[in-house]
């Protein structure tokens, strides 16, 4: 199984670049004659993810290497609505505002590891 596992400061990033552009209405829409790419009230949809799906027992090593210890796994069979891989197809928000998000596993795992430590040690 594998997974697009995404940072959420790429997430905010992605929604920071987006939301100054919304989708603007095509003053010359027909609803006798809809053009399907364009409305009267428009809207764009993006997918903002890191575009490369990684193995969820990779996932789950990196978490293991960031907290220095071993996850006890209990391996079941695929759920109802599992899916075997999914990845977000961020094509529209490179072509459109040149953003891809790119932090890598390794670093989001050790970002998420340290915040939460500090987090929950401080609280």
């Amino acid at each position: 199984m594998s997974r697009d596992f995404t940072y959420i400061d790429d997430i905010v990033n992605g929604i920071v670049k987006v939301i100054d552009n919304p989708a603007q209405p095509n003053k010359d829409w027909n609803p006798k004659e809809p053009d399907i790419s364009s409305s009267s009230a428009p809207y764009r949809l993006y997918n903002i993810g890191n575009n490369a799906p990684i193995s969820l027992m990779k996932f789950i090593e990196t978490i293991e290497e960031a907290l220095g210890k071993k996850a006890k796994k209990n391996f079941m069979p695929m759920q109802d609505g599992d899916v075997i891989s999914t990845y977000a197809d961020v094509s529209g928000l490179i072509e459109e505002f040149g953003y891809k998000p790119d932090t890598t596993l390794a670093e989001g795992i050790r970002e998420f590891v340290k915040w939460y430590r500090e987090f929950y040690t401080s609280a």
